[in-house]
Formats: C-alpha cells, sequence, structure tokens
C-alpha cells in the first residue's frame, strides 16, 4: 500500500515527463544534492540535436518579452509545495449541501493546491488584479529562500503566514514587481482552465501593455480574442491631463476551442420594438445591401416579390407572395439606391416557409415608401446580441458596484468595487448552466454574487471558487470601524447578504438556488516533516510508524487534503458513518473512504472495504494492534480487491 504524497505536483517534473513522452532518449539521470536520490533530467544537447531545424542560435535575434528575475517566476509557477486547505464550517453557509468555495490565502498558492484536483475543469476566469498604482498590492514571493527561511527572517509574514509586502515605486523595481507577481498566477491559472474555456482580465493603463505581452506568452498570441474598454467613470478621473473614463477588459482563450454565447436582450430596452401573434421583432431590408452583390454574381437571389396593395395592417404592412395575380400585383425587385440591380439575402425556398397572407404571422411583409413602391422587410426577432468591444452603458460603472454594496448595506468599507452587471456579462458570454467559475483576486466577492444572480435569472447551476488574500484593514478605514478585521470578512459577509437578498426577491425561483458556501483555509501541511525511506517496509510496519499528523489537526483537515491528493472535488458530497465508535467518511458516494482515527479495528477494516470504494485511506499509525494490520490487504482482497488503499 503506497503512502500519499500530500503536496502539490511539480510543474518541472510533470513537464519532463512530457517531453519524455515525445523524446524517451532524450531524459537522463542525476543525483539529487539533497535528497540523495536519483531524479530525471533533460539532455538538452540531445533535445536539440531532435529539433535541428527547430533550434535558434543563442546568439540570435528574436522577440521576446522579459523582465528581471523572469526565469525564477517560471521556476515558482512550476514548483511544489507542502501547504493544505483547511475546512472551516462555522465561517461557511450550508457546508454540507453549497458546491460553492471561499478559500483564504495567497492565491498562488491555493491555486497549486486546486492544481490537480481541478486541472481542465473551470470554464471561466475572471480577475481584477491590483493594477499597480504604487503600492496597492501585497503579494511578495521570494525566489532565493525557502519558505521557513522566509518566514523567519524577512518579517514579512503575518501571523498566519500570509505575505504582506506592498509595491512601492520607492522599490525601484515597479514593474518587475507586478510582473514576479501576476506571471505565475496567470502561468498556474490556465492549466485549470477546459480545453473551451476563457479568462476575463481587469486593468488600466498602468500594466495593460505588459499584462498583453504576459498573456501573450501563457496563453498564447493566437487566443488573443479582444480587449474591451469599459467605460469605469462617467466623470472622469480628472486630476489627469485628461479626465479618463475607462478601463480594460483583457479576453483570452485556452484555445481554439472556445466558444462565446451571445447576450439576451433587456426585452425593455430592447430594438424588437414591434409585437405580432408570433412575438416581438424589429425590420430590416431583406435586400443585400452589400454592394458586392448583385444580379451579376448572385442570379437565384434575383427575382421578383409580389405585393397585395389592398391589405394594409396597424404597423402599415401589407402581405407578399412570389407568384403574381389579382391580389398580388405590385411586382418588387432588389435594387440599390442607384437604380442598380442588387438581389435579396434569402433565397425562394428560405422565403416560401417565411411568409403567410396574414401579416399578423408573417415574417416577411411590405411596406410602402413615402415617395412610392415597396420596400420589403424581414421580421427580425432574435432576441440575442452580440456584445461590442465598448461597454459604455451606466450598469458597468464602478460607482453601480458602490451602489450595489450599499443596497445590502455596505458603507464604503470596499473601494472601487466591481460592478455585479459587468461580470454577469462575462459569465453569459463564456459560461453555460453548470459550469465553473473562479476569481482568486475576489476582492469583495462581486464575481460570487453575479454567479448567484446569473443562476436566479436562468436557471442556472453555475458553481464558484472564490480566492482572497486575509489582508488585513487599515485601521482608519471604514470596513475596520465596521468591525471588519480582513478584506475576506467583508466578501464572506457580501456573499451571504447578497444570496439572501436575491432568495427574497425571487423567493419562487430560487428555492433550489445554491446561495451557500464552503470556507477553506490556506495553512501549512498536515504532515510532521517526517518522511520515510524506500526501503522495503512490511505492512505491519507501515501501521506501526510514528504518528506523523500535527497535533492540532482534525480528521475533516486530513480528509480535505485527501480528497485534493486523489483528485475529488472540495465541493463533493460528504457524509460520515461510525462503526465500533470510528469516524468514517464517505466522499462522492464511495469515491473515496477514509477513517482517521486511532485503534482501528478489524470490524472498521471490513466495513470500510464493503463499501467498495475507489480509494480508501487510513492513516499509517491507526491499527489497533499487530492482528489488523496483518489482516488488512486480505480484507479488502475479500470484499473489495479493485479498491486502491492509501495510507498519511
Amino acid at each position: 500500500m503506497d503512502k500519499l504524497r500530500m503536496q502539490s505536483s511539480n510543474g518541472v517534473e510533470d513537464n519532463i515527463t512530457k517531453i519524455a513522452q515525445l523524446f524517451p532518449d532524450c531524459v537522463t539521470e542525476t543525483v539529487d544534492e539533497r535528497s540523495g536520490q536519483p531524479k530525471h533530467l533533460i539532455d538538452f544537447e540531445k533535445l536539440k540535436q531532435n529539433l535541428s531545424d527547430s533550434v535558434m542560435s543563442e546568439r540570435a535575434e528574436r522577440y521576446q518579452f522579459t523582465w528581471p528575475d523572469k526565469s525564477k517566476a517560471i521556476l515558482l509557477a512550476n514548483s511544489p509545495i507542502n501547504a493544505t486547505l483547511r475546512p472551516c464550517r462555522e465561517d461557511s453557509v450550508d457546508f454540507d449541501n453549497t458546491q460553492n468555495l471561499y478559500i483564504e490565502g495567497d492565491n498562488l498558492d491555493v491555486l497549486k493546491c486546486l492544481k490537480e484536483t481541478y486541472l481542465h475543469k473551470v470554464k471561466m476566469i475572471y480577475i481584477d488584479p491590483p493594477y499597480n498604482t504604487g503600492n496597492d498590492f501585497v503579494y511578495e514571493d521570494d525566489f532565493a529562500q525557502s519558505s521557513e527561511e522566509y518566514l523567519a527572517n524577512s518579517g514579512q509574514f503575518d501571523e498566519q503566514g500570509n505575505r504582506m509586502f506592498t509595491n512601492a515605486e520607492s522599490n525601484g523595481r515597479f514593474h518587475t514587481d507586478w510582473l514576479n507577481m501576476i506571471y505565475p498566477r496567470l502561468k498556474v491559472a490556465r492549466d485549470l482552465l477546459t480545453d473551451d474555456g476563457v479568462i476575463f482580465i481587469s486593468i488600466d493603463d498602468n500594466e495593460v501593455e505588459n499584462l498583453r505581452k504576459v498573456c501573450g506568452e501563457v496563453f498564447g498570441e493566437s487566443n488573443f480574442i479582444t480587449s474591451i474598454i469599459i467605460r469605469s467613470n462617467s466623470r472622469g478621473q480628472t486630476y489627469n491631463e485628461i479626465a479618463k473614463t475607462h478601463e480594460y477588459l483583457l479576453l483570452y482563450a485556452k484555445s481554439d476551442n472556445s466558444i462565446l454565447y451571445e447576450l439576451e436582450k433587456n426585452m425593455e430596452k430592447s430594438d424588437l420594438n414591434l409585437k405580432d401573434s408570433i412575438g416581438a421583432f424589429n425590420i430590416r431590408e431583406l435586400r443585400n445591401r452589400n454592394p458586392k452583390f448583385g444580379k451579376h454574381n448572385r442570379p437565384g437571389l434575383f427575382y421578383p416579390i409580389y405585393v397585395n396593395p389592398n391589405i394594409v395592417d396597424q404597423d402599415g404592412f401589407s402581405p407578399i407572395s412570389l407568384y403574381k395575380n389579382k391580389e398580388y400585383s405590385e411586382e418588387v425587385i432588389p435594387l440599390n439606391s442607384s437604380g442598380k440591380e442588387s438581389c435579396w439575402r434569402w433565397g425562394k425556398t428560405k422565403l416560401t416557409t417565411n411568409i403567410s397572407h396574414i401579416t399578423t404571422s408573417s415574417n416577411v411583409v411590405a411596406k410602402l415608401k413615402k415617395l412610392g413602391g415597396y420596400n420589403i422587410y424581414e421580421k427580425y426577432r432574435k432576441t440575442t446580441y452580440k456584445p461590442k468591444s465598448i461597454w459604455e452603458d451606466n450598469e458597468v460603472l464602478t460607482e453601480t458596484g458602490t451602489t450595489i454594496l450599499k443596497s445590502l448595506g455596505f458603507n464604503g468599507e470596499f473601494d472601487f468595487p466591481k460592478p455585479t452587471e459587468l461580470i454577469k456579462r462575462c459569465l453569459a458570454l463564456s459560461t453555460k448552466e453548470d459550469d465553473l467559475c473562479i476569481d482568486f483576486f475576489s476582492g469583495s466577492a462581486t464575481t460570487a454574487h453575479a454567479v448567484m444572480q446569473l443562476n436566479s435569472e436562468d436557471g442556472g447551476n453555475r458553481k464558484f471558487i472564490m480566492v482572497q488574500l486575509p489582508e488585513k484593514t487599515d485601521e482608519k478605514s471604514e470596513a475596520f470601524k465596521a468591525g471588519y478585521k480582513n478584506i475576506c470578512e467583508i466578501g464572506k459577509e457580501r456573499i451571504r447578504r447578497a444570496g439572501k437578498k436575491i432568495k427574497e426577491e425571487s423567493p419562487l425561483t430560487t428555492q433550489d438556488l445554491d446561495t451557500g458556501f464552503r470556507v477553506l483555509k490556506l495553512d501549512s501541511t498536515n504532515m510532521q516533516d517526517i518522511y520515510y525511506s524506500p526501503k522495503d517496509i512490511s505492512q505491519a510496519d507501515l501501521f506501526l510508524q510514528v504518528d506523523n499528523v500535527k497535533p492540532d489537526r482534525t480528521g475533516e483537515d486530513l480528509l480535505f487534503q485527501v480528497m485534493l491528493e486523489l483528485g475529488a472535488t472540495l465541493d463533493s458530497k460528504i457524509e460520515t458513518t461510525t462503526v465500533a465508535g470510528k469516524t468514517i467518511y464517505n466522499v462522492a458516494e464511495g469515491y473515496l473512504v477514509a477513517c482517521f482515527d486511532p485503534d482501528v479495528t478489524d470490524e472498521v477494516v471490513k466495513a470500510i472495504a464493503q463499501m467498495q470504494p475507489a480509494y480508501a485511506v487510513l492513516r499509517d499509525t491507526c491499527m489497533k494492534d499487530d492482528s489488523t494490520a496483518t489482516n488488512f490487504e486480505q480484507i479488502f482482497k475479500t470484499y473489495s480487491p479493485d479498491t486502491v488503499t492509501r495510507i498519511l
């Protein structure tokens, strides 16, 4: 029975494995200086030989984007961490049933914890990272020291181990610090996206150029979709030479398989301002207005249409036909404004299926022109639209975000919150009913609010993961005065209030709406710094080793770290049963069954085996005696031979 790794994946090792699959002769071995164990390396000389036509000379001029410490930022993205996510039931809402997550901690470490379990599972990412105005972010990723060394020497951690460092302009590494912060986070986040997933990133002028270059490298320049201009401030920032009224929303795809959906029109403000027996519509000419098209190159689209002038409905429309007779006597052929022969947009077959002699049930009608003759119109009924690259309506203004917070009972606790409509629009563009969304710069948790709001409107079951560093609030701030010690407390309270308000406003349609969230907190690994030699150890010996779990950790703490290790999503249903006084956890209806209590007997092991889980996990010191340890494997062979057994 194998021991669980209990740390995040090593990105370097993963990349070496991928190269080995393509070029096995390019992988060699060396001895790790720290552990004394063999490890794999890439023989770059052989790799160059395999790619001889594609390898660039070291001196060759090339297009590249770089900055100080970039290579270390890349290493940081790939390096594993010994950390875990601990559940916090007391801060959660509907812990046992919700599919939403709120995670407190440094987002880089959190993303690494999530990477294996949520690999290719996130449909949409929205982030509003620090804009780098001088001292607006609190992330410091030291490249030269271990976390223990840094914690001991830097003095830049709080009592929870959160990195607390501001990017002051006096630092002299203004752009460098920001790039070193954002690059590894985007690199890890990309792996979470589904193949058809997308990422939206809010930014302003300070770093938009650098961010585009970083994203071009991480996601690929070909996967850049657009830069949306957001009118965020109606009055503009008047302290500048030019009053800035806008920010940017960069949109990148994971691959060319990414799909963006059209948005639903607001029917109260819609251009579908007419109505008949079928529904709302507006009109547009059936004549093809492209000057390149006409009878000369589209002869099949050039034909006469006949109008019945004796019938005119309340909107001024007359019925049409493809055939001339006494009633349908007025002939109309497609002519452009210069009187030259043009063509229709539809062929005869499509037109036939869309016309009726009753105008109120016809999709194509005629209308008399002021100067005589008729125009032929399609009744355009489309209720969706493609958004433009400039969003300037009041719903996306920053002040609207502030107004929304005030409606929830907040009063200046959070500066410059994003409006709910902005993120809801991003969600509608990129997600369907059951998709997963993540925001790892959660702030005031607008993204969570937007997910719940959109779900309430379209009946969806989108799920969110919010990640936020528990940055302390300033003692002089409104947030601190209101009793919020850190940003996370504001975000969690906003989700609680927003969920309650949404249900109160639409009680009949939101009965099953998920407004809960599981709170998880980043912490050091649950395991003591105890490592075993890979020498042969008997089954009985494994279970009798010194306990390697930290004394302050609960069974549920251990369970969530095991869930991360074995790929069970952190929103999975968790059921508990008691056998012989021992707690047994059943995750995702038998995907994982675990018991972390001491003095486990044959009765408990048998009960676990009879559940026939995909994975069974126990502590390595849990067996009551040698007999139980000896019988363990035989019990599973008898009752559940396909179960994979692991120990902590």
